[in-house]
């Protein structure tokens, strides 16, 4: 697989966990995901899913694509990989509010539309 197509593969993981924050979190007031650990973990995980996909684009598309902040994405997957005792749930939230959807505007912005099945 080129490294282009690798890309895209990679950006379609990231608008996927994306999408999955948004429809786990629909309709979610902070108090319920504050006292849902299972829902904590849940976004978790696929915060971890799209930081390790932002971490697996290339350099030259990251700096062709500025829009995407890669570092904070990839950073963010880092604390919950590796420093899991720093987990601020309330910025988590701000992520899932604010950063999740603005993600995903921009994610369609460059992902390629999907091939047709064959």
């Amino acid at each position: 697989m080129s490294q282009i197509n690798r890309n895209y593969a990679f950006l379609w993981d990231m608008w996927q966990s994306s999408q999955r924050i948004i429809l786990f979190t629909e309709n979610t007031s902070w108090q319920e995901y504050r006292n849902n650990i299972l829902l904590q973990s849940a976004i978790e995980r696929q915060l971890e899913i799209l930081g390790e996909a932002a971490r697996r684009i290339s350099d030259d598309f990251q700096q062709e694509n500025k829009q995407i902040p890669w570092s904070d994405i990839i950073g963010q997957r880092n604390i919950i990989a590796y420093q899991y005792e720093k987990v601020d749930q309330k910025r988590i939230w701000q992520v899932i509010t604010v950063d999740i959807p603005n993600l995903v505007i921009e994610l369609e912005k460059i992902i390629p539309p999907m091939p047709p099945e064959i």
